[in-house]
């Protein structure tokens, strides 16, 4: 096969197309017994990640892509950067799986099947994968600091609010004290007014008494 400028631009195109399409979240690729095909997923640091694949057999006498009991899919995840494997695990034509990342950077996910070689199957798989990169791992020190605060914040306002029930309560009984000694005070001042009353009815008598007395005795004389 003649090498040429035009096929090195088309693999070029085919490259970048590629690349461009693990970027997605969603796609499906074609297999042969014993391929193994890599994925690039750049993810940051505790990030839960959820995979979910199905894969389908071609089946001659159909002439058409179909479920296989049989065929299974291996997955192996790793981290480029450590070397680290992350995930390394056996399913079913259709499953799923999960990890999360350690160190935040490029991770390489690997699919199989459990066909071997190809030289001695002949057997092609098409596989639908979709990557779920999800939200990072909850951080449980600053929950708890979070909870911490809320909490103080919740006893600030607790004791707050006692301090106005106290206030409401002591203004409460400085106005009972205070509406006691106004009616005492209204009290004793009727009871002043009566006791001036009677000693002016009193004096009043008197004087008249006197008076009286007075005329009669100049009435005598």
């Amino acid at each position: 096969m003649s090498w040429s400028p035009s096929s090195h631009v088309l693999s070029l195109w085919f490259l970048l197309f590629v690349l461009c399409a693990t970027t997605a979240n969603a796609l499906h690729f074609y297999l042969d017994a014993g391929e193994k095909r890599c994925f690039l997923e750049e993810i940051p640091s505790d990030t839960v990640v959820e995979g979910h694949y199905r894969a389908l057999e071609w089946n001659e006498h159909e002439q058409k892509y179909m479920d296989n009991p049989d065929l299974g899919i291996l997955v192996e995840v790793d981290e480029l950067e450590t070397g680290h494997n992350v995930v390394k695990t056996r399913g079913p034509a259709d499953g799923r799986f999960t990890f999360t990342s350690h160190d935040s950077g490029d991770h390489s996910v690997c699919l199989s099947s459990n066909y071997g070689t190809a030289w001695f199957t002949k057997t092609h798989i098409r596989l639908y994968l979709d990557i779920v990169v999800g939200t990072t791992k909850p951080d449980r020190e600053h929950d708890r600091s979070h909870v911490s605060e809320l909490s103080a914040k919740l006893r600030d306002l607790n004791q707050k609010l006692e301090d106005i029930r106290r206030e409401q309560q002591y203004q409460r009984e400085r106005e009972a004290n205070f509406r006691d000694l106004s009616e005492h005070t209204n009290s004793r001042a009727v009871w002043y007014s009566i006791g001036q009353i009677v000693v002016l009815v009193a004096t009043c008598a008197w004087q008249l008494r006197h008076l009286r007395k007075f005329f009669e005795d100049r009435k005598m004389h």
